[in-house]
């Protein structure tokens, strides 16, 4: 897949450190973790989709041993006219539940840029990042193209609010800031952050936005038992759902067979910002003028 992965580009001005393997995605994964054991750092570029087919070497050749090999997972969330064979639905999901696994998702080009940097400066144990199909969104990339490694676990916050937070994981968080100015004409102010990473999670940030916030919404695009489930998980085990907060999570829908087009897929997923804000306005019980007002 050196085309659909960029690769092939890479391969050209660096023939003799790009290995291609075809569609052999198991070999891909046991190779890069031999490549691991020699002291390189090997980068393993997959379809998030076809990624599925890995998880035995994933979970025993390389995060079983704490190797540090690298996952791009290309195709990562709605991928419209792809279909569904290439969905990135699942990969939060089944790379997040391994014990030594670092588990994150850039909110755009530039972050994407950083993540890399990040995954190639951690050499304790492997690490992944998602990303989707497309075109970017217009960032100023960083100085010389060259990212700079991030905190792990550390999210940020992109836009300060009062009364709603919405904590988005990947490109989707795109849509949430979209989302915040919708419900900014309105009068509701919104907090927007970027979780950055689902693995290990940010509790310092997402202990401020349940202190400071009557309502959360966890938004990503993928399948349960992904970010928002993590999420779930750690508000239930400290006792962040025990009081007054209304929390929603937001995903992508359990059914994936049907091709969403590009153009459309957020939309015809319910992801998009114009949802997230009515979802917003239902759990804070605005009125129906409110969703008029919103052309919702």
């Amino acid at each position: 897949m050196g085309g659909g992965t960029g690769l092939n580009l890479f391969q050209k001005r660096f023939p003799e450190r790009c290995f291609d393997v075809g569609i052999a995605e198991q070999h891909a994964v046991t190779f890069a973790a031999g490549l691991a054991t020699e002291g390189l750092k090997p980068f393993c570029a997959i379809y998030s989709s076809f990624l599925q087919r890995d998880f035995d070497q994933v979970a025993h050749d390389v995060d079983l041993q704490k190797l540090p090999v690298r996952f791009a997972m290309d195709r990562a969330g709605v991928v419209g006219a792809d279909g569904p064979t290439h969905c990135g639905a699942f990969d939060t999901t089944f790379m997040a539940c391994l014990p030594n696994m670092v588990v994150m998702a850039p909110s755009c080009e530039s972050e994407l840029m950083h993540m890399v940097a990040t995954a190639a400066a951690i050499d304790d144990r492997p690490s992944c990042f998602r990303y989707p199909r497309g075109n970017d969104i217009g960032y100023i990339l960083p100085q010389n193209n060259k990212g700079t490694p991030l905190e792990i676990g550390k999210g940020r916050v992109l836009k300060e609010g009062s009364r709603v937070a919405i904590l988005g994981y990947g490109t989707i968080v795109q849509n949430c800031l979209a989302a915040a100015k919708h419900l900014q004409v309105i009068g509701i102010s919104a907090t927007v952050a970027d979780a950055r990473f689902c693995k290990p999670l940010d509790g310092d940030l997402i202990r401020q936005l349940v202190k400071e916030h009557e309502v959360l919404i966890t938004v990503e695009e993928g399948s349960i038992g992904g970010f928002s489930s993590n999420v779930s998980h750690f508000l239930a085990l400290n006792g962040l759902l025990d009081g007054k907060l209304k929390m929603e999570a937001y995903d992508a829908p359990r059914q994936i067979h049907k091709p969403w087009i590009s153009e459309r897929a957020s939309e015809e997923a319910g992801l998009s910002s114009r949802h997230i804000a009515a979802t917003v306005l239902s759990l804070i019980g605005e009125n129906k003028d409110s969703l008029h007002l919103l052309k919702l």
